[in-house]
């Protein structure tokens, strides 16, 4: 076998391959009699037709099968001869298949980068650092009782936080519109679950009253029948709630799934989720820092194949989470091409870090992650057991696991600098929870 190799440009290898002319003989004959002992033609009893009727009847086939699988073999050879790692499988070119002469081909691909890891010292990350307090539990329990709010009917006029139910009628240009009539619709003013301008309409009236609404909708409005329009709205109060919200009881407590009832218990499962929020805001924030660090000091040649494959698939999860139904309905590949070159470029970075440390999965974390991701879910050992029989899940945990000591370890030899903080600043709570008493999430 011959074996010539040429840089055409960047990662681009082009490879070409000389098979000598009686190697594919000799394999072409092995298999055509390898066939006629078991091959059934018409006229001869199974596996006794001669070897020139099998070669006439089989002959293309199996020099097409011999071209393929030779080209399939020689190139492994030689790009383990010449010492690549191909990123991606090869272009094809076939140059001379003529029966009786050589096989020559050439094959076009990309070779994966050498990739040498910057050191860790040139690392700066600032680690926020902060603890659940009381207070913090506190303020946790009385989201959660807005979360649980009753409502009691009342005979006055609503306002905030009040639950109203609500009879409209819509119209545009005088005329009823499809949606534009609702019968019982309930909702809590102030809590975003209409139109502002309902909200504002029900404010200060009583059960009976009749307000009128006007609604001029966007331009860029989701319904092209109302996009750009002005919709008139009768509204009619038939019940204005009260909300009062629950006491930290027993029952409330069981209601959280505390099933001793107690206060007490309630705060020390309160306090040990909020504590594991934190953490993964934590090291979340730590893994962006690292990241964002060893992209820029770590500039990488990237296969541009690598780079596709990687941009398809972020082009197929943004579609999924835009219910997409078909490929006409995806987002333009291009605008994730510089999202995948990062990907990939990180995914290499990684992967050398990995080597380069000599790190081993460690399997006590992947359980403890795996206990902490059921955790807070209805039925934690089911799930449990679900995962674990799941090999793809738990090769995503691994995964995940194997980055996180790879962090771990970036992080013992860069510099760190502690930042002070508190869970709200960490974790964003409260920040965007109502006034009006709307539930937290």
């Amino acid at each position: 076998m011959q074996v010539s190799l040429t840089a055409t440009g960047g990662l681009e290898r082009r490879l070409e391959v000389a098979v000598p002319a009686q190697a594919v003989t000799s394999e072409i004959e092995t298999r055509l009699k390898q066939l006629a002992r078991t091959a059934r033609l018409k006229g001869f009893r199974p596996g006794k037709a001669p070897l020139p009727v099998v070669r006439q009847q089989f002959g293309d086939q199996v020099r097409a099968e011999v071209v393929s699988d030779l080209m399939r073999k020689s190139f492994a050879e030689a790009v383990s001869k010449e010492q690549l790692t191909p990123a991606a499988g090869p272009r094809i070119e076939p140059i001379a298949v003529d029966p009786g002469s050589d096989l020559k081909y050439a094959a076009v691909f990309e070779v994966m980068p050498e990739v040498k890891v910057a050191p860790f010292d040139a690392i700066r990350i600032q680690r926020p650092t902060a603890e659940v307090t009381e207070a913090d539990v506190d303020a946790m329990i009385e989201s959660m009782r807005r979360q649980r709010p009753q409502f009691t009917a009342v005979d006055r006029a609503a306002q905030a936080t009040d639950r109203v139910t609500v009879d409209y009628d819509g119209t545009l240009g005088g005329e009823p519109f499809a949606g534009g009539e609702g019968r019982d619709v309930t909702f809590v003013i102030g809590a975003g679950q209409v139109l502002p301008q309902f909200d504002t309409a029900v404010t200060g009236a009583s059960a009976g009253d009749t307000r009128k609404v006007t609604v001029a909708y966007a331009e860029n409005h989701a319904s092209q029948a109302l996009a750009g329009k002005t919709a008139e709205f009768t509204l009619t109060v038939k019940k204005v709630e009260e909300q009062q919200l629950p006491a930290v009881d027993e029952a409330f407590c069981r209601a959280y799934g505390v099933e001793d009832g107690s206060l007490e218990t309630l705060r020390v499962e309160v306090r040990a989720s909020m504590e594991r929020e934190m953490t993964a805001v934590i090291r979340g924030r730590i893994r962006s820092q690292v990241m964002e660090a060893l992209y820029r000091n770590n500039p990488l040649e990237v296969p541009r194949s690598l780079i596709e494959d990687a941009a398809q698939q972020l082009q197929l999860d943004a579609g999924r989470r835009a219910g997409a139904r078909d490929v006409s309905q995806l987002p333009p590949r291009e605008q994730f091409a510089e999202a995948a070159r990062q990907r990939v470029a990180l995914g290499m970075v990684m992967s050398e870090i990995v080597r380069s440390e000599a790190l081993t999965l460690d399997r006590t974390r992947v359980h403890s992650r795996l206990d902490d991701l059921v955790a807070s879910l209805p039925n934690p050992q089911d799930t449990r057991r679900a995962y674990l029989s799941n090999p793809d899940a738990m090769r995503q945990i691994e995964s995940a696991v194997l980055e996180d000591q790879a962090i771990d370890a970036i992080v013992a030899k860069a510099s760190v600098t502690d930042q002070p903080s508190s869970f709200r600043e960490l974790t964003g709570f409260g920040r965007n929870e109502a006034t009006t008493g709307s539930s937290a999430t």
